[in-house]
């Protein structure tokens, strides 16, 4: 069995949204001391520049990884349709007992990207600029440090919490 070179192929797409970042697991001095500014109450906006990169085999027949245009269709669905100019504290279920950090934003988009690809093995990497200064990287890996607990506890209130809303938003972590 012959290998086949692979390529990394990654689309790029903006969105707009506000948020505040506030944890439900701290106090209010708490999460004025740890998120300062970005803690006003009345929130503040950010425009993302995402890039989610796939990675595989280049096929035989295609001579692509994945149709570019399939990648496009992906991201609309999980990205701009969840997202785009909306609060995500309060318009995406996910983020409703969960800090709606860039961090949070980038596992979001991987868990729903990950429901929708015809062939999701294929997700390689989300990065997500919140200014021009700072990004941050996901790649679907888990960290395995026994008390950090508030982020699964969070995620799994908002899902049986949303269990009968609409499931057009996924309810997962994000950031913001």
């Amino acid at each position: 069995m012959s290998s086949r070179p692979q390529v990394y192929l990654t689309r790029k797409e903006c969105f707009s949204a506000c948020h505040r970042l506030h944890s439900p697991f701290l106090s209010e001095e708490a999460n004025r001391e740890v998120y300062g500014k970005c803690n006003n109450p009345n929130g503040h906006g950010h425009n993302y520049t995402v890039e989610v990169t796939v990675r595989g085999p280049v096929d035989a027949k295609t001579g692509m990884v994945m149709n570019i245009t399939d990648l496009k269709e992906y991201m609309e669905q999980a990205i701009m349709k969840k997202l785009d100019h909306l609060n995500l504290d309060k318009d995406v279920p996910y983020f409703k007992n969960l800090a709606s950090t860039t961090e949070n934003v980038a596992i979001f988009i991987w868990d729903s990207l990950k429901l929708i690809m015809s062939k999701p093995e294929l997700l390689y990497e989300i990065k997500i600029y919140e200014t021009d200064k700072n990004s941050v990287i996901y790649r679907g890996e888990k960290h395995s440090a026994g008390h950090h607990h508030h982020h699964q506890e969070a995620v799994k209130q908002s899902r049986v919490t949303n269990s009968s809303e609409n499931s057009s938003n996924l309810s997962s972590d994000s950031d913001g």
